[in-house]
């Protein structure tokens, strides 16, 4: 690079800072639900994570964070939703919270804002009305909005919703085992870029939406890697539906988006996979 270049590129920067655009996407984890290790889990990664032989990962879950203006939000409330924090603003709360669905490892994190913990003040909580609903109705969710710990924002399909910085998101929904809610991916907007959010779905081919055409509209694909091979787990994969990663690397193959894995299951082997994200990555956006 040459020296006018070089000056270009920080000048960019520096205006980038100033202007307080900066916003970046951090991998916060990268794990499914129940984490890695896994409880009662004898599974290699398992026993090596355990062991201290490869890092424990936390559950799935991203972060947008701008650290000019301090601006930061949370895509799904994981079992370690206090450290992820720690990781994303250095322990101030998020200003808002954007969850994907009622399975385990996407809201139970929310219980760290409750009375027994931080006892937030209504910190904004964007879901679909199904899953607004399920919150308002189940105890102990019930009491964070009764008490004001989080503000439930119903968010609808396809309709972005947007933060000051030129950031917008729009959540979509996807098939997934919805026993409590529905569940959604999200558009991530920034001023420079853009990606897609998909930590679960049951089949791309189930989905009404072709995923190739999605991805070609963005620079970045986080998605669902929970499997590599539909024999791993050692039961009936149609009990627990995931697309395989060798067949998300066909459809996507050529694609404009950068492909990256995301919600790792302890029994895939292929977690240290050039194309699964790893805690602490960064992507402007």
């Amino acid at each position: 690079m040459t020296i006018v270049a070089a000056v270009g590129v920080f000048a960019a920067a520096a205006a980038r800072a100033q202007s307080g655009d900066d916003w970046r996407v951090v991998v916060l984890g990268i794990a499914q639900d129940g984490g890695l290790p896994q409880l009662s889990c004898d599974r290699p990664l398992c026993r090596d994570a355990r062991d201290g032989r490869r890092p424990v990962e936390k559950v799935s879950s991203l972060g947008l964070v701008n650290r000019q203006t301090r601006r930061a939000y949370v895509f799904d409330a994981t079992p370690d939703f206090p450290a992820q924090v720690q990781r994303l603003t250095g322990g101030r709360l998020p200003d808002a919270i954007f969850l994907t669905h009622a399975h385990i490892g996407h809201y139970t994190g929310l219980m760290y804002l409750g009375r027994e913990a931080v006892n937030a003040t209504r910190v904004p909580v964007y879901a679909t009305p199904r899953i607004t609903a399920f919150l308002q109705a189940n105890g102990p969710w019930s009491q964070l909005v009764s008490i004001g710990n989080i503000a439930l924002q119903s968010i609808a399909y396809e309709r972005p919703v947007a933060f000051d910085g030129g950031v917008r998101v729009t959540a979509f929904q996807v098939p997934h085992r919805d026993e409590y809610s529905d569940t959604v991916g999200y558009r991530i907007d920034g001023p420079r870029r853009s990606g897609l959010f998909i930590p679960d779905i049951d089949r791309w081919e189930k989905w009404d939406r072709n995923i190739r055409s999605m991805a070609d509209t963005v620079d970045y694909a986080w998605l669902d890697g929970t499997f590599a091979s539909p024999s791993e787990i050692g039961r009936p994969i149609d009990e627990i539906p995931h697309p395989m990663m060798g067949r998300t690397r066909e459809l996507l193959k050529g694609s404009r988006a950068a492909l990256w894995f995301i919600h790792v299951n302890n029994s895939n082997a292929e977690i240290d996979a050039a194309d699964v994200l790893r805690e602490g990555m960064e992507f402007p956006i």
